[in-house]
């Protein structure tokens, strides 16, 4: 027999066991944490801080330019999935996302 079916019989021999409590189950548990809110000096400081110019970062947020300069001045704030794309970059782990490809790094 194959290796993959052995693993796939252990697999399934296993999840058997821990339906009938024979077997210890594992299971990952997450916290999620609440969206954090930004203000206008937040936003314009954390876009300036990975390179990015107004219409890069709106191209990135997938909002327009007008949206993004209502941002930094304070007349609209930014929510939900927004802010979590903010975070993202306020982290530096903007460059992970599917979406997002390194074309080149400029010295």
């Amino acid at each position: 027999m194959s290796s993959f079916f052995n693993d796939l019989m252990t697999g399934l021999n296993e999840a058997v066991a821990i339906e009938q409590g024979k077997l210890k189950g594992r299971r990952t548990v997450y916290e999620i944490q609440p969206v954090k809110k930004y203000n206008n000096v937040q936003i314009k400081q954390i876009r300036a801080s990975v390179g990015m110019t107004q219409a890069f970062f709106a191209d990135y947020m997938g909002v327009s330019t007008k949206t993004v300069e209502s941002w930094e001045k304070g007349t609209n704030h930014p929510t939900g999935a927004a802010c979590r794309l903010i975070s993202m970059l306020e982290n530096k782990t903007f460059e992970t996302l599917p979406f997002v490809h390194k074309m080149a790094t400029v010295q």
